[in-house]
């Protein structure tokens, strides 16, 4: 890999910590790929060969059964994923796919998993980000089974606007079928909890959310730390 991609990456957690020996020998066996949009990286249930770095791009992580799909996370530059398969050297729980044309760095599983053993350091890196990774999965199912569908719509929106910079005008950044998945939502079901949401100060305007009355937005929506943080997981994290 080049010396400018591996600069890219040392920034990054987990590896930021690292002693700089651990880190030039964990580069060494990795290598920096473009993936087009659409493109399948991994299907859950296969073993897990690498820990994938997104350096451009968006990558979604999935998961399907009998013929019903699921988004799980949506990341974005700087997040590691699927960092508990490779630690465990288990398969994937989860599978992935670029939803644009993508940059990724992997690193091969043994070769984290040797890291691990050798630098402490790294060692307590990775369960920083194990534990980041858990509480976001934590919040996320608090969230799919304390709050009605329109709350978490509610909820979602609001993270969305904190991220635009408080802004109360801001494109939506994914598919609504795609948001729809994540929240536990169907398409219907989302359509319906916009226009229910016009009553607590919100509307759509094409492909974009206007929030027009933001006091009202958030008493319907009731937001709390221990659910609406950061580490929700359409944030950089994808640990599972």
């Amino acid at each position: 890999m080049k010396r400018e991609h591996i600069e890219q990456v040392r920034p990054w957690p987990p590896f930021a910590a690292m002693a700089p020996e651990s880190f030039e020998s964990l580069m060494r066996g990795a290598y920096l790929k473009t993936f087009p949009a659409g493109f399948e990286l991994f299907a859950e249930g296969e073993q897990a060969d690498f820990l994938h770095v997104l350096v451009d791009g968006r990558v979604e992580l999935h998961a399907s059964w009998r013929g019903r799909e699921t988004t799980m996370a949506i990341l974005t530059p700087g997040a590691s994923f699927v960092l508990a398969s490779t630690v465990r050297d288990a398969p994937y729980l989860k599978s992935a796919r670029t939803l644009e044309r993508s940059r990724i760095v992997m690193v091969p599983s043994e070769d984290v998993r040797s890291a691990i053993a050798t630098d402490p350091t790294f060692a307590v890196s990775m369960i920083d980000e194990l534990a980041r990774c858990y509480r976001a999965s934590i919040r996320h199912s608090k969230e799919i089974k304390l709050r009605t569908s329109t709350e978490r719509l509610a909820n979602w929106l609001l993270r969305q606007s904190r991220r635009a910079g408080n802004a109360d005008r801001f494109p939506l950044p994914l598919e609504k079928r795609r948001i729809a998945a994540y929240l536990g939502m169907t398409p219907e079901s989302l359509s319906r909890g916009l226009k229910a949401l016009a009553a607590h100060g919100v509307k759509v305007e094409g492909g974009e959310v206007v929030i027009e009355d933001r006091a009202r937005l958030e008493n319907y929506a009731s937001p709390t730390p221990l659910i609406d943080q950061p580490e929700d997981p359409v944030a950089p994290t994808g640990g599972g």
